[in-house]
């Protein structure tokens, strides 16, 4: 069966086509990503303005039409924190759902956080043992921890890339007191939430996953023979420490000519170095690896397993 897997999220709407069958992982087939950015289309009181909408819309009903071009015989779509926070929410799922002509599923913080844990697990296998995984969007950080398909652990917090540059970094470049109010912020959110992991388990492996880890991982990482001999990259908290001072003294522009930063990543890239580096710390971690699994895949299994395949 050939799914496809709709991710309207804070950054980027993104759909993701694979073939499934029972018994085996999916195999994605083709990818396609129409950046947007919707933290620029937010009102003072936190609605998504019509322009924001109506671009929505449009990816939406481009995404549909390659779904349909590409034989998909169901598609998953859902919606990320951009869309559940909005003031203007309910006005907006309901134009998608008429662009989309089904029904749009809204994942809560903590069920994005579920299902990208799903995901990992299953890329890294059941002999990894206990995962802890930090998941960096535009609007929220994702944490979760545990030793089985769903973890024990899962929280969502509003430290998002996108969400903290219009908070604190919107000068360009931010400069390193912008910078320092950031460390802050996500140190004083992230203090009670490393609390409450405290007294379980040990992980055996720290996974990042999401673009804005994976660009951070080709800018600071580097690649090494994994547990199960699979090459793996790797991103050291000392080392992204040391990269982010020189990215607050370059403007965007410059950003876009390093290692790993894409065009789209150019802006937020600073504050998702800022906040990838506060949780690590907090959670006392030295460096993690990378999963190219995240939420779409996440959402993929959880479909496959509810068909009983799994």
């Amino acid at each position: 069966m050939r799914l496809g897997v709709l991710d309207i999220g804070s950054n980027t709407v993104h759909l993701l086509v694979a073939d499934a069958h029972p018994g085996g992982r999916p195999l994605a087939s083709s990818s396609h990503r129409n950046v947007l950015r919707l933290m620029r289309y937010l009102t003072p009181a936190g609605a998504i303005t019509e322009e924001g909408i109506a671009a929505l819309v449009d990816a939406v009903a481009l995404a549909r039409d390659l779904a349909a071009s590409e034989n998909v015989a169901e598609l998953l779509p859902t919606a990320t924190s951009a869309v559940r926070e909005a003031a203007n929410g309910a006005e907006v799922i309901a134009r998608l759902e008429e662009a989309l002509g089904q029904p749009l599923q809204v994942l809560g913080g903590e069920t994005e956080a579920r299902f990208t844990f799903l995901a990992v697990r299953r890329w890294f296998g059941w002999s990894a043992g206990r995962i802890l995984l930090f998941d960096i969007g535009g609007g929220s950080l994702e944490i979760a921890a545990g030793d089985e398909d769903l973890p024990d652990f899962a929280e969502s917090v509003a430290l998002g890339a996108g969400r903290m540059t219009l908070a604190y970094l919107m000068d360009d470049p931010p400069g390193e007191k912008a910078v320092a109010r950031l460390r802050a912020h996500a140190a004083e959110t992230l203090a009670p939430v490393a609390k409450g992991l405290k007294g379980m388990a040990k992980p055996d492996h720290v996974v990042g996953s999401s673009k804005t880890i994976r660009s951070l991982a080709k800018l600071a990482g580097y690649p090494r023979p994994g547990w199960s001999g699979i090459q793996r990259m790797v991103l050291p908290r000392q080392a992204l420490g040391q990269w982010i001072p020189r990215l607050a003294r370059i403007p965007a522009a410059v950003r876009k000519e390093l290692p790993g930063i894409t065009p789209e990543r150019t802006v937020q890239i600073t504050a998702g170095a800022v906040v990838l580096h506060e949780a690590m710390k907090a959670f006392g971690v030295n460096e993690l690896e990378l999963s190219p699994w995240a939420l779409r895949e996440g959402v993929m299994l959880r479909y496959i397993e509810e068909l009983g395949w799994a």
